[in-house]
């Protein structure tokens, strides 16, 4: 499977002293920063709660977060930037309705107080499913219009994986998404929208509200992938992805993005979504269905970012003579990263009765969480023996807790968002248990613990396709089809509130009509 490069050099390519001041435009807008960023899968037994979420406020949520928004900085000081709030999780389960409520209330209340604002930066990851709403996003948008009103200019910059509803399309004044998956533009995205953001308020359309307020073209189209069949390292997310910047050159043209949406939540708005804006309408719209009706053209071509099977016919790859190593497996049915309970027993079980475990072979599992298992294995030290159960204390429907009998490896405290870890060694099994949910992606996170994952013969890792650092590491890899709460098996989960015909479930389904509606305020 050959895998193309990025097609984005990761830099600063936007530069302040690009943004003119106007006569007319806004001297120093007043501009809010609130939003709440969440990719939370219906189909995890995790629920989020206010545990999950880091709410950060002030000068951490200025330029803490954006460090390109530093005093002193040109970005800064073009405007008075005032911070509200963001509510940031790590992907999870459908969020608590009380722990929304409590976010919003803060963010709304923040605003009056704010008030008069130009314009609110919308920070949102665009994936959030909360208890009761089936458009968190559309809901959240549309109750801070009902306290600042239609003249206030605000924009979101989204990650692709969020979903785009006709509330959120048309409340919104611009929206903007990353162009990359993985997501290492995510800094130029950010530096993007604020950019285009100034430009606009800083900009002959600045005094004049309505003037102000580009036309947006918006598509959606039914198709529902999981990302790890829509990385911008494959075609053809690769190709279609280099169409933007293509189209945002074009006079006219402010931005325009595609959402790949977010497959694991059942909600009707979840599907791809196309959006271009800008000040020409014929040609925000035109280029709009272009894209989407390319994306159509070749919606039976997307694959997964690397060889795809079921666990064990993955590890027998990973063991048979002449395999490359490190050989790297994703346990992908309960990646955290994309809204896993990460508490999923299952792969461990296989590989208990694998014959890989006693093959002489070194091979890591990272990670399942069980607070109860790590203090026992604390109790026991370093080189003591358990005897321990553990995980499924959050979601028992795949498989029940594992029962390790083995030996403490290591103990490592103060892990900043797992807590406490250890490693139980059971004969060749080095498996991971945390005191709370966390994504592997980084070397460190497995040399921190006195692993070394350069010298492993085989790395199983809740995760989708492999973040760079890990792979960089791969000497090869594949994709193991696990079930869990993010099933890359969509048809398994058992969506029902989806739009349909949608693909890939309803596989013939005629070619559907995509023409963009133009929407300009609310």
């Amino acid at each position: 499977m050959t895998q193309t490069s990025s097609f984005v050099e990761v830099k600063d390519i936007w530069s302040p002293e690009t943004i003119e001041h106007h006569e007319g435009g806004l001297e120093r807008p007043r501009i809010a920063i609130a939003g709440i960023a969440i990719e939370s899968s219906t189909f995890s037994a995790h629920r989020s709660g206010p545990e999950a979420f880091t709410l950060w406020r002030g000068e951490d949520l200025v330029s803490g977060l954006n460090p390109f928004l530093a005093p002193g900085k040109p970005y800064r000081e073009a405007a008075e930037w005032i911070p509200v709030l963001k509510g940031r999780s790590l992907p999870g389960g459908t969020v608590l309705r009380d722990t929304y409520e409590s976010m919003v209330d803060e963010i709304l209340t923040g605003l009056e107080a704010a008030l008069p604002l130009d314009a609110i930066w919308y920070d949102i990851h665009g994936a959030m499913s909360v208890e009761g709403l089936t458009d968190a996003e559309g809901d959240l948008i549309t109750r801070i219009r009902e306290v600042v009103g239609d003249e206030v200019y605000i924009g979101a910059s989204m990650d692709l994986h969020g979903n785009v509803s006709r509330v959120l399309a048309t409340q919104l004044d611009a929206l903007t998404c990353y162009r990359m998956a993985p997501h290492e533009d995510a800094p130029n995205t950010r530096m993007r929208f604020v950019h285009d953001l100034l430009t606009r308020l800083h900009g002959p359309h600045g005094a004049d509200g309505e003037a102000r307020r580009p036309w947006k073209a918006w598509v959606q189209v039914p198709v529902l992938l999981p990302g790890e069949k829509t990385s911008t390292r494959l075609e053809p997310a690769a190709s279609l992805y280099q169409e933007l910047p293509v189209i945002q050159a074009m006079d006219g043209v402010i931005d325009a993005s595609y959402w790949i949406g977010y497959a694991w939540a059942d909600e009707p708005r979840c599907q791809a979504a196309v959006v271009v804006y800008g000040d020409d309408p014929d040609l925000c719209r035109a280029q709009a269905d272009r894209v989407a009706n390319l994306i159509w053209d070749r919606h039976d071509e997307f694959q997964f970012v690397a060889p795809d099977a079921p666990l064990d016919e993955c590890l027998a790859r990973a063991i048979a003579p002449g395999a490359k190593r490190p050989y790297l497996i994703s346990d992908s049915g309960d990646n955290p990263t994309a809204g896993g309970s990460g508490d999923v027993t299952w792969a461990v079980h296989q590989l208990l009765q694998h014959p890989v475990r006693t093959s002489g072979l070194t091979v890591i599992h990272a990670s399942m969480f069980d607070p109860a298992a790590v203090a026992a294995c604390v109790e026991a030290g370093v080189g003591g023996r358990v005897s321990i159960d553990v995980g499924a204390t959050v979601d028992d429907t795949t498989a029940g807790p594992v029962h390790l009998d083995g030996t403490v490896f290591s103990i490592t405290p103060d892990d900043p968002t797992a807590g406490i870890v250890v490693v139980v060694k059971v004969d060749g099994l080095h498996l991971i248990v945390t005191e709370r949910r966390k994504p592997y992606h980084h070397l460190r996170d497995f040399t921190d613990l006195g692993l070394d994952p350069v010298t492993a013969d085989i790395i199983l890792v809740k995760i989708g396709y492999l973040e760079p650092e890990l792979y960089d590491l791969a000497a090869d890899w594949m994709l193991a089809l696990t079930p869990g709460g993010v099933d890359q098996d969509l048809i398994r989960l058992g969506h029902h509130r989806i739009d349909r015909p949608m693909y890939p479930f309803d596989a013939d389904m005629e070619r559907p009509v995509l023409r963009s509606v133009l929407l300009r305020g609310r």
